[in-house]
């Protein structure tokens, strides 16, 4: 690899202000693999525990929209948004262990994943509880700045649907 995992993750927002000993220590449980384009890494309602650092590439995050309306095509899905390198995914199965919110498809060839387990990241956390304080601190602020995007695109949405029913009537 080009560029060792531990660089990788020092650009990596959750993992902003470790030092080089903790990012050793995360790089010692990631498992780096690449995938091509189109590429389903995860579907939207399974289950599963990983968390996901782009260290080279892009993925989108999709939805089928049937989950949202009913007179919608269901082969269709619909991009939410397109992340890459240094950016993370699966975050939330940090916190909940719950079930996948988006589909996430590959959108760049040679797209390198390393993938976080849940179990091994939480072992760690409670081995080495500064590094647990830092990685909860920067997943929190992580979510937070991901959630206000999301209420940032909802109300410009309803703006747009208010203004189209006022410009029909």
């Amino acid at each position: 690899m080009q560029q060792s995992i531990s660089a990788i993750l020092s650009v990596t927002d959750i993992f902003d202000s470790f030092n080089d000993t903790q990012l050793e220590l995360v790089a010692a449980i990631c498992q780096a693999d690449t995938y091509q384009t189109d590429d389903i890494l995860l579907k939207e309602n399974d289950q599963s525990t990983e968390l996901y650092v782009i260290a080279r590439g892009g993925v989108e995050v999709v939805m089928n929209p049937t989950f949202v309306s009913d007179d919608v095509d269901e082969t269709e899905m619909v991009v939410l948004t397109e992340l890459r390198q240094g950016q993370v995914f699966g975050e939330v199965a940090l916190v909940d262990q719950g079930i996948r919110s988006a589909t996430i498809r590959v959108s760049q060839a040679n797209t390198l994943l390393l993938r976080i387990d849940r179990q091994r990241i939480m072992q760690l956390c409670d081995t080495y509880p500064e590094l647990g304080y830092k990685l909860m601190k920067n997943l929190a602020a992580d979510l937070a700045f991901k959630i206000r995007n999301t209420d940032l695109t909802i109300r410009q949405y309803q703006l747009m649907l208010s203004q189209s029913k006022l410009d029909a009537s």
